[in-house]
């Protein structure tokens, strides 16, 4: 069977069935959880020092009903940082490149801060696709460009995720296997494609952990907007 480099990114199946649910819960299954001790680990230090100082500034611009927020993109965040992070290892499956998952992810979350705005400030709400002071003659074609650009944030907060990842696991997988190619013929060339694999290696870790913390502060931004 001939493979291509796009294989990497279709969803693997066993008898038929899916595995996609399975990535998907592998990376919460990892996670330490809180016990009844008084003393413990120093890896559920750490987490718990990590996830309460993002928190703190994650939410720290939202006013206070807002913060019933922090427990749902705190979740979002560290089930989009460890699928980012696991699907770098070798012969593991990223469902963060896949545009369905991160669609459904952000299209439900966007919505729901919007409708939390026009229930609680409709006349606010509203106020962002017309701003005061318009030009009559401006007014319908700026009403059609601030609809569209507020429906397209959450197409553009899922293509901007997919997009990074797919571009960075193509880059090394191409890069891989220039290295395997060039190291029977050219050993020399292909040590130091090897050091661009190695620093690619080291910039596609950087990028999953960003665009998960870039997709969570977008939607807390949205939310801000939106809760006064």
């Amino acid at each position: 069977m001939n493979l291509t480099f796009f294989d990497q990114f279709s969803t693997p199946e066993k008898i038929g069935i899916p595995l996609i649910t399975i990535s998907l819960l592998m990376p919460m299954i990892m996670l330490p959880t809180k016990n009844n001790r008084w003393v413990t680990n120093r890896l559920m230090t750490i987490q718990s020092w990590t996830t309460n100082l993002f928190t703190k500034q994650l939410m720290l611009p939202i006013s206070q009903p807002g913060h019933q927020w922090s427990i749902t993109l705190m979740s979002l965040m560290a089930l989009l940082l460890t699928s980012n992070l696991l699907g770098l290892l070798p012969y593991t499956f990223t469902p963060t490149t896949q545009l369905s998952m991160n669609l459904g992810l952000a299209i439900p979350m966007w919505l729901a801060t919007v409708l939390i705005g026009l229930r609680n400030q409709p006349t606010t709400s509203l106020a962002h696709i017309l701003p005061e002071g318009t030009p009559l003659p401006l007014i319908p074609p700026l009403i059609m460009i601030e609809t569209i650009s507020l429906l397209i944030r959450p197409i553009a907060l899922g293509v901007r995720i997919t997009a990074n990842l797919t571009a960075g696991h193509l880059l090394i997988q191409l890069t891989s296997t220039a290295v395997l190619t060039l190291l029977p013929t050219i050993p020399i060339l292909s040590m130091s494609t090897m050091m661009v694999l190695f620093l690619l290696t080291i910039l596609e870790l950087a990028v999953a952990i960003i665009q998960a913390i870039v997709f969570v502060l977008l939607l807390s931004l949205y939310l801000q907007e939106n809760i006064k």
